[in-house]
């Protein structure tokens, strides 16, 4: 993989041996071609750097960088942005300008929930224009703030999906119908492949956004609760205690496997350790990547809810996030970068190499050249257009933030301790609303909002 890295070339020019050389002396000669270089080196310097932290591997990271390179290249030497992994050092502490994440990630790529700037605020202070109305309505709807303007920028969004991994199936089982529709298909469908020896039949990634978020989404329940400027969250109504206890009688019976609340399932899954996994839609494109024979189906729903909708789901995943306190002049770089991103070409190639969801309609065709299933794409398309006037779900910001923390630790309660799903999902409820959580927030965190 190329990485975004400076030159270090300087200017060069012609010296003559003048009349006036012959007079001074070499020494004047020399004290001229030093002085040359000084400023050389001072101008150099002094061209602002962007850092711009990531967790990506494979197709996907070798994309950003070719992006970055280019981008660099235009810029002319008035600065550069240069791309910093995320897993590659221990101390995070001195924060990058930009960051490619989840932010359920933060801790990982910044050992604490730091601040962000909001996009807008940031384009608008640097003269670069951003109207929230070229997005997609739901892309939009995963980043925007109360007033609808885009928090970040959208750029590594996903649908939550089924992946099955066909090499997992036994050859005595692939008459079963390997497109499950509801839960109940998935659990017979996890029963055959559990009978026929498979250690792992189902797991899940981004265990909060898929199981708690999407289920409600998907079946009407309103998670976000909004009075005036004030949000509350509801995350124990009937179907996700529901779903959740089904989920706890599947983990007992070894149907299903925990390995985290955030990314941890993708390697396992990667690796062929499970034959299913809900998770990010863009999780496809890797896989096939990496050679796998995989198949990709909507997030399954419960059809015996009333007014169910299956399609009804949440676009979420990494977006691109400012953080705070750099040089004026290192954020006016960050705005262009940003600009650069929603090019259509940069777009276009951006979403076919890394399967994430195209940010305006613009770059739709691309995520069918990405690989996607037809169909897949088709449904995608017709979500993301989808009007976000009622949009109840959960913004990002530190109720999300606290929603999530509190249900990662009552899951792992549910799967190790006789904790009932309703038990959990009503202290999730009460400590994800509760004053004393907000107060045990940083500072920090209270800004992003």
């Amino acid at each position: 993989m190329r990485r975004a890295t400076s030159n270090h070339t300087f200017a060069t020019s012609r010296f003559y041996y003048t009349e006036e050389m012959q007079l001074t002396g070499i020494n004047k000669y020399f004290s001229g071609v030093i002085g040359f270089f000084v400023l050389s080196l001072s101008a150099h310097a002094s061209a602002q750097e962007v850092t711009l932290r990531h967790a990506l591997d494979g197709k996907a990271q070798d994309a950003l960088a070719t992006l970055v390179l280019r981008f660099n290249d235009s810029v002319k030497g008035n600065g550069r942005v240069v791309l910093q992994d995320a897993r590659s050092f221990d101390n995070k502490s001195p924060l990058p300008l930009l960051a490619l994440l989840n932010v359920d990630d933060s801790v990982n790529f910044f050992n604490a929930r730091p601040a962000f700037m909001p996009l807008h605020k940031l384009m608008r202070d640097y003269g670069q224009p951003l109207n929230p109305e070229i997005f997609y309505p739901q892309i939009l709807d995963a980043v925007a703030d109360s007033t609808g303007q885009p928090q970040a920028l959208p750029l590594g969004m996903s649908l939550p999906v089924l992946l099955i991994n066909r090499k997992q199936v036994p050859s005595a089982a692939k008459t079963i119908d390997l497109a499950p529709r509801t839960w109940h298909d998935v659990q017979n469908l996890a029963g055959t492949l559990s009978d026929h020896g498979v250690k792992c039949p189902l797991t899940s990634s981004r265990f909060a956004w898929v199981h708690l978020e999407n289920i409600a989404s998907q079946h009407g329940e309103q998670m976000g609760i909004r009075t005036g400027r004030s949000e509350k969250v509801k995350a124990n109504s009937l179907m996700n205690v529901k779903h959740l206890a089904l989920l706890a009688s599947w983990e007992k019976s070894r149907y299903f496997e925990y390995f985290g609340p955030n990314a941890e399932a993708n390697q396992r899954f990667l690796q062929g350790e499970c034959a299913m996994m809900t998770g990010e839609s863009s999780m496809y494109v890797v896989a096939r990547a990496a050679g796998m024979d995989v198949s990709i189906a909507p997030l399954p729903y419960y059809d015996d809810a009333y007014g169910a909708q299956r399609d009804k789901v949440l676009p979420d995943g990494a977006a691109l996030w400012v953080l705070p306190g750099q040089p004026k002049a290192a954020n006016a770089l960050a705005a262009r970068f940003v600009s650069y991103l929603l090019q259509p070409d940069v777009q276009k190639e951006w979403v076919r190499a890394s399967g994430s969801l195209p940010m305006t309609p613009e770059a739709l065709n691309a995520l069918r050249e990405s690989g996607m299933p037809v169909a897949l794409a088709n449904a995608a398309e017709q979500r993301l257009a989808t009007s976000r006037g009622d949009s109840t779900r959960m913004r990002p910001g530190t109720l999300r933030d606290h929603l999530h923390l509190s249900l990662n630790e009552q899951v792992a309660l549910v799967w190790s301790t006789p904790l009932s799903a309703k038990q959990a999902l009503d202290t999730t409820t009460l400590r994800a609303n509760s004053p004393v959580s907000s107060k045990s927030t940083t500072k920090a965190a209270r800004r992003r909002k």
